[in-house]
């Protein structure tokens, strides 16, 4: 099969620098600022290259689709296209340097909401401890993708829309469902030294983290409305896919023991109970002690009954009484020797 030039034959590039510079490849005027114009033509050119994405060209579809993308989200996010930009040799604008917008701010510019409705708007999310963007979707105010939209503009980071991105499956294999069914994100691309990651809000710290340990690579985020990205993780994490074994097993296994463990200190702790045999031999001190107490017990019971008798009948039957006596005491004797002196 002939190599092709994709960049020529599928979006119309005149031959050179290979691969283009983000502008040349998603067609657009030099250092384009408009955001709105840099999504439309890599959406108008993302439809066109999926055509290709299956028969003999469907990795080099796939390879295209995801360098579009990377130019996309690149000069999507303010400090990202900054940065590109000063590569290419553009001076920095003073429009750089400029405050972001709040989420409340870009919604009201766009006329998705009214001014009037700023405050109605700030005493819902604070009552209930939402966001904004959270807070206007909640109220059906405005719609999740540009809800979504304001708070990535307030955020200073690129927005996504997953139905237009295709994941590495190198990159998703990277993170295990555990950790994205977590943190709610979506790992996309590697570029440039970072990791892009589709993202419902800012990412944590410990997602950061996550991320640096697992890639070797600091994270991008982009943001993507919540639910998209809930989609998406179904679809490429599917239970059973891309889990970590011996994670779990491992939890268990300590936890297991550690059961175990106070079970075993708990059990060591408890004051032990005489588990002996009635049957078992007696040892040499429990012999001596028992016979002791067998005799002081025979003793008792033969003095006791002669005196008892001897209260009852009075002295004329004092002989008598004595041999009764010592029957009593023969008696307790053997009962003793059966039951208790063994």
């Amino acid at each position: 099969m002939a190599e092709i030039d994709v960049y020529k034959d599928w979006l119309g590039i005149p031959e050179g620098t290979r691969p283009p510079d983000h502008y040349t490849l998603l067609r657009l005027l030099q250092f384009e600022d408009d955001t709105e114009k840099i999504r439309a033509n890599y959406r108008k050119l993302n439809g066109h290259v999926r055509k290709y994405s299956s028969g003999q060209y469907v990795l080099r579809s796939q390879e295209l689709l995801n360098e579009m993308a990377k130019a996309m989200l690149c000069l999507t996010d303010p400090d990202g296209k900054r940065d590109y930009d000063r590569s290419l040799g553009r001076e920095p604008l003073v429009t750089d340097e400029e405050e972001p917008q709040t989420v409340l701010e870009y919604l009201i510019g766009k006329n998705l909401i009214k001014r009037s409705q700023v405050s109605e708007i700030e005493y819902f999310a604070e009552a209930r401890g939402l966001n904004h963007r959270d807070a206007v979707i909640q109220m059906k105010l405005v719609e999740p993708v540009d809800a979504t939209r304001a708070l990535a503009v307030e955020l200073r980071l690129p927005f996504v829309d997953l139905e237009d991105m295709l994941p590495e499956d190198t990159v998703l294999d990277m993170i295990p469902r555990r950790v994205v069914k977590k943190h709610s994100c979506l790992p996309l691309f590697e570029d440039r030294g970072l990791m892009l990651v589709a993202c419902i809000d800012e990412p944590s710290p410990a997602l950061e983290d996550e991320i640096r340990i697992r890639c070797g690579h600091p994270i991008r985020a982009v943001l993507a409305v919540p639910r998209a990205v809930n989609q998406a993780i179904a679809k490429y994490y599917a239970p059973g896919m891309r889990d970590e074994p011996s994670t779990p097993e491992i939890e268990v296994e300590e936890q297991s023991s550690s059961k175990g463990s106070k079970a075993a200190k708990a059990k060591a702790e408890k004051p032990k109970r005489s588990t002996q045999s009635k049957s078992a031999p007696l040892s040499a001190d429990d012999r001596k002690q028992r016979t002791q107490l067998s005799l002081i017990g025979i003793c008792w019971a033969t003095i006791g009954t002669v005196a008892l008798l001897y209260f009852v009948h009075g002295q004329k039957s004092f002989t008598m009484d004595i041999p009764i006596g010592l029957v009593v005491g023969a008696v307790v004797a053997g009962i003793l020797k059966a039951t208790y002196w063994k």
